[in-house]
């Protein structure tokens, strides 16, 4: 059974860079397609980034393009998600989430197993 952790998140100034972690237990992270998901207060939750299993592919939402970029370490069983240049309205829960599918969406749906989230916080 696929666990789902995250870590990184915390206040940060406008301008700055976070790197928030997902790490995983119970199976390899490989051969599961891995989505960052982001859900402020009062919004829908919203797709931010995912890789492929194997890590062949990524996407990202266009509000991200350019500034967040995912990354996996198969030694580690972590992926990770770099942000830079925050905005205040990347201010959000974060969350990672596992599909064991090759290809990722940004769609929540196929996504069955979530971590708890982590809170970033864009304020100066």
């Amino acid at each position: 059974q696929l666990q789902l952790v995250e870590s990184g998140g915390g206040l940060v100034q406008p301008g700055g860079s976070l790197r928030l972690s997902c790490a995983a237990s119970g199976v390899s992270l490989d051969v599961y397609a891995i989505g960052w998901f982001r859900q402020a207060p009062g919004k829908e939750r919203e797709g931010v980034s995912c890789m492929s299993s194997g890590g062949g592919s990524t996407n990202y939402a266009d509000s991200v393009k350019g500034r967040f970029t995912v990354s996996r370490d198969n030694a580690k069983n972590t992926v990770y998600l770099q942000m830079n240049s925050l905005k205040p309205e990347d201010t959000a829960i974060y969350y990672c989430a596992g599909a064991p599918f090759k290809l990722c969406v940004l769609s929540s749906n196929p996504y069955d197993h979530w971590g708890q989230g982590t809170q970033v916080t864009v304020s100066s």
